[in-house]
């Protein structure tokens, strides 16, 4: 099996080629982000290209010649990258990439990054989604999860492959640039007032092994992957010994405002997660236990306020500067 994982070189994506190095049985590993690992990979060959450069990036899959995809270069907005970068990157490189591979010939599998945000929260929505919940985004990230889910699934059909959506609740870790882990850990958190909506967290840990438990096993179709349980924002604050300022309608765009000015921007997607909660049905992982989290939802809250917070807030370059070899100009 030769595997090629986008997004490698975030927190999420080095950890999985980390994962992805120890298996047998695969031949060799290629990777592709618009920045090298943190962490040191001994047998992934990376390609540092901003996505939105197509030629490169189809160069880059075409010289490797996957036989899998793990497409994790879905780019949550102000986590990396600005909302408008971060579409732009999800949508180039997903197009570029699984098209590339499909020209190829020989992919017969892929996994996709995707989030259970593309389930919605409109009213009167399912409050616990399962897979068979009717996907109906109501945020612009939202969106963009389920039209690269929709992308991937059509690939795998037309080269006859399988394809593995995982549909990740909101993931946190200790290196991982997150705008509501940034958000819950300000000294003083506006949350919504009553009620305070469930939310569910997936540590990247558990978010990697689900990943390449996914690949390994050759899955197929859309899998929720949770934290066990929820959480409320107003009780994640309280965890880390900050202080919770209940806040109802017109005072949230106030508060965003706030936020945005000491550093920690809220996205829409993130708004309705505070605003409305955000969860989903795990049912499915009982007969799948090697993508089972083994950290709960109120451990990871627990946890989320002693990693330090992640600086920059964007930390890679807003404009395409690749050259030619597809190393950072």
């Amino acid at each position: 099996m030769r595997v090629f994982i986008t997004g490698v070189g975030g927190a999420l994506g080095s950890r999985v080629a980390a994962l992805v190095e120890e298996l047998k049985e695969v031949e060799a590993i290629g990777g592709l982000d618009v920045v090298a690992p943190r962490r040191p990979l001994r047998r992934t060959e990376i390609s540092v290209v901003d996505p939105r450069e197509r030629r490169l990036v189809a160069n880059a899959v075409k010289r490797f010649k996957p036989t899998a995809v793990v497409h994790l270069g879905i780019y949550e907005p102000d986590a990396r990258a600005t909302p408008r970068v971060a579409a732009e990157r999800t949508a180039a490189g997903t197009t570029t990439v699984l098209g590339a591979a499909a020209e190829l010939g020989g992919l017969d599998r892929i996994v996709v990054r995707s989030g259970i945000e593309v389930y919605g929260r409109r009213r009167g929505a399912v409050q616990v989604p399962d897979e068979s919940s009717v996907p109906d985004p109501t945020t612009e990230f939202g969106r963009t999860l389920l039209r690269t889910e929709q992308l991937a699934l059509a690939t795998a059909e037309d080269v006859e492959a399988t394809c593995a959506v995982l549909r990740l609740a909101t993931v946190v870790g200790p290196d991982l640039p997150s705008p509501l882990a940034r958000y819950l850990r300000l000294r003083f958190v506006p949350v919504n007032g009553i009620p305070d909506a469930p939310i569910s967290l997936l540590h990247v840990d558990d978010a990697a092994r689900a990943v390449v438990a996914a690949l390994r096993l050759k899955l197929n179709g859309p899998i929720n992957v949770a934290g066990p349980g929820s959480v409320t924002a107003f009780q994640t604050v309280l965890l880390g010994g900050n202080t919770p300022v209940p806040v109802i309608g017109p005072w949230w765009g106030i508060a965003r405002t706030i936020s945005s000015m000491v550093g920690s921007p809220v996205p829409d997607h993130v708004l309705e997660l505070l605003q409305r909660g955000r969860v989903a049905d795990i049912s499915k992982l009982e007969v799948l236990p090697d993508l089972y989290p083994a950290m709960d939802t109120p451990e990871i809250a627990r946890l989320l306020h002693t990693w330090a917070d992640y600086q920059p807030i964007y930390d890679t370059p807003e404009t395409p500067e690749a050259n030619e070899s597809g190393q950072a100009a």
